[in-house]
């Protein structure tokens, strides 16, 4: 896991009910994917171990799926989130960071919910942990977890899709320690 402005993780407290806003992500009728459940699942059990945003982005990178199994569908993945205030049209990242591991969702009559999640260890069990977790698709991971300039393009689309979903007025997001850049629009 890479975190920047992290909460005590321990903490077992629901969060408030006003801590999850505009990026909440409501089942909404019948969903056809399980992507929905992926942005449910980092929104409100990853994105409130950290430090508290108005905004809370989930930056999904799925490396394999495995939907033979309606009732336990795999999906691995760099699962990263990230939290960011808006200050006029520039979104200014607050904390956030990535959870790589395998996610099981199951499909209900609605749609998906995420049953569970395996994680990725910090530091030196990484390695282990992520060639357990990721068997035969470490590799593929690895590609992924390892290519910044990738993972930072598609974070961006993400975040450039999030904001036009739901109709911010911004036109710049700023990361920690980064200058401000232009939102592909």
């Amino acid at each position: 896991m890479t975190a920047c402005g992290n909460k005590q993780a321990q903490s077992a407290e629901a969060p408030a009910a006003d801590s999850i806003q505009v990026d909440s992500v409501a089942q909404e009728e019948e969903e056809t994917t399980y992507f929905p459940a992926i942005h449910r699942y980092l929104v409100d059990s990853i994105s409130v171990q950290y430090a508290e945003a108005d905004i809370h982005v989930p930056l999904p990178t799925v490396v394999a799926v495995d939907e033979s199994n309606g009732e336990d569908i795999k999906v691995w993945g760099e699962f990263w989130v990230m939290n960011y205030n808006q200050v006029g049209d520039t979104l200014k990242m607050v904390s956030g960071g990535s959870h790589a591991g395998l996610m099981h969702i199951r499909q209900t009559e609605k749609g998906y919910t995420v049953t569970g999640f395996e994680q990725v260890g910090d530091g030196s069990l990484f390695v282990k942990t992520a060639k357990k977790i990721f068997g035969d698709k470490y590799d593929a991971f690895m590609a992924v977890y390892s290519d910044h300039e990738k993972r930072n393009r598609h974070h961006e689309d993400l975040l450039s899709e999030y904001v036009r979903k739901h109709g911010l007025s911004v036109t710049m997001y700023q990361d920690n320690g980064q200058d401000a850049k232009p939102l592909n629009r």
